[in-house]
């Protein structure tokens, strides 16, 4: 929608949620209001365009708060939520050279969003979203190299055809997307919803913390993470590695779709590579 379109959705919401705006971000994909209704510190999301986040709040509602922001109303493309405090990422802690502690974090996060659900036909799946490297092949453009993209989406589709245990994921569960909140600790945002097995769910945080390769792209980094997955989560740690690296080629291709910058630098990109002598 333009810019015109989304603005008055925003104040239509507001009027209709009894939301008092403090505060307002702009990202590519949403228009983002910190405020209150009432004494209810409160977070407003509005989508700009159908996409993986129209559902939001429908898939904050489904986790029902389990280890995951709660939503207080939602309509499709917006979503009014718990406002978290301090909000302070678990990023922090991966760049301050704590991620260790951060991995254990993020484990027990995982344990508590991940599980089956009652119904699962209204949410997209992990086979829908890897169309998306038929399309890249099917294109014109090269900055992928195509054998990658074509073993990734080799990888990808035999892990889709062997798939255990399917429950409703986060769909982008990495160091930005948990967040501390003095009353409730360590708390996951912004979903984006998506059917498969648990292993699945790995592979966000391995390409994270984006800005440190040294740290996501090490091998040994990466086997630390998968064995602490392994042990708490009593997940399957070569599947998780498998859909890893098939994960990474496939976030580089959404990258070229959302017309962001790709090359051999590019965070997804590097840990593909780093990735695929270990399979």
């Amino acid at each position: 929608m333009s810019d015109k379109q989304l603005l008055e959705r925003f104040n239509a919401l507001t009027r209709d949620w009894r939301v008092v705006v403090e505060d307002t971000l702009e990202t590519h994909s949403s228009f983002v209001a910190f405020g209150w209704r009432g004494a209810q510190p409160v977070v407003l999301k509005v989508v700009r365009n159908p996409g993986d986040e129209w559902l939001c709040g429908e898939v904050l509602e489904a986790f029902d708060a389990e280890g995951m922001v709660r939503v207080y109303e939602h309509v499709a493309g917006a979503a009014l939520m718990e406002r978290l405090s301090p909000a302070t990422p678990l990023v922090n802690l991966s760049l301050a050279g704590r991620d260790e502690e951060a991995t254990e974090i993020m484990a027990e996060v995982m344990a508590r969003i991940s599980h089956p659900g009652d119904s699962l036909e209204s949410f997209t799946t992990v086979e829908t979203w890897g169309r998306a490297f038929q399309l890249y092949l099917e294109s014109n453009d090269s900055r992928i190299p195509k054998e990658l993209v074509e073993e990734g989406q080799q990888v990808y589709f035999q892990l889709c055809a062997t798939q255990r245990a399917r429950r409703l994921l986060h769909g982008d569960l990495q160091h930005y997307n948990v967040l501390f909140d003095s009353a409730r600790g360590w708390v996951a945002i912004d979903p984006k919803g998506v059917v498969g097995e648990i292993e699945y769910e790995v592979g966000a945080s391995l390409r994270n913390p984006y800005e440190r390769p040294s740290l996501f792209a090490s091998p040994a980094v990466v086997s630390r993470r998968l064995r602490r997955y392994e042990e708490s989560l009593k997940l399957d740690s070569e599947r998780a590695l498998r859909w890893s690296f098939a994960q990474a080629v496939l976030s580089a291709v959404w990258s070229i779709e959302d017309k962001f910058s790709v090359d051999d630098t590019a965070p997804a990109l590097m840990l593909a590579n780093a990735l695929r002598p270990m399979l």
